[in-house]
């Protein structure tokens, strides 16, 4: 049960347009991730510019921004991240078996580089927070500037969202 309110469709008339904005944003619906989050309207606002931006308007492709995705959440131990994430995933040409695959991925031998540069990278800043110029190099070695910048804010805001969702006991949509 979520930590705080809910706050749903028609409840507060003054956070209508908001809660339009978001939706147009997020597929027509208002996840519980973001009714948590219009508790503090500007907080709200901010996240959703935030991560409209690195969803849909980034240029790194959305298969290694997923793999991120799919691998911060495994390594926060948050399962609505996890779960929403996985069409998406599918959606943008990661495999079943490469999903089935991620809790082990060192040992697998379903990813190219690429893949095990972006989830090496994912790793450390996930759970080491500083990055070894090795793991770097290697990252660079498959993306230009911009797309860097794209998949550290990726990884970074995934941190972000699997942190405020554990901590707030937000629960996937039905």
């Amino acid at each position: 049960m979520a930590r705080v309110a809910l706050i749903g469709e028609g409840e507060r008339p003054e956070l209508e347009g908001l809660i339009a904005t978001i939706k147009a944003e997020r597929g027509g619906k208002l996840l519980n991730l973001y009714r948590a989050l219009l508790n503090s309207p500007a907080v709200a606002e901010g996240w959703l510019n935030l991560f409209t931006a690195i969803r849909q308007k980034g240029k790194l492709p959305g298969r290694y921004r997923e793999l991120a995705i799919l691998r911060v959440a495994l390594l926060n131990g948050a399962d609505y991240e996890y779960r929403a994430h996985i069409p998406f995933a599918l959606k943008d040409g990661i495999s079943q078996e490469q999903i089935d695959a991620l809790d082990g991925w060192q040992v697998s031998g379903v990813f190219g580089e690429r893949e095990r540069a972006v989830l090496a990278y994912t790793d450390h800043m996930t759970r080491e927070i500083r990055v070894p110029d090795a793991v770097f190099d290697e990252l660079r070695r498959h993306f230009d500037d911009r797309e860097l910048v794209e998949l550290t804010a990726t990884v970074g805001g995934y941190n972000l969202v699997s942190r405020f969702l554990e901590a707030m006991r937000i629960d996937q949509e039905k």
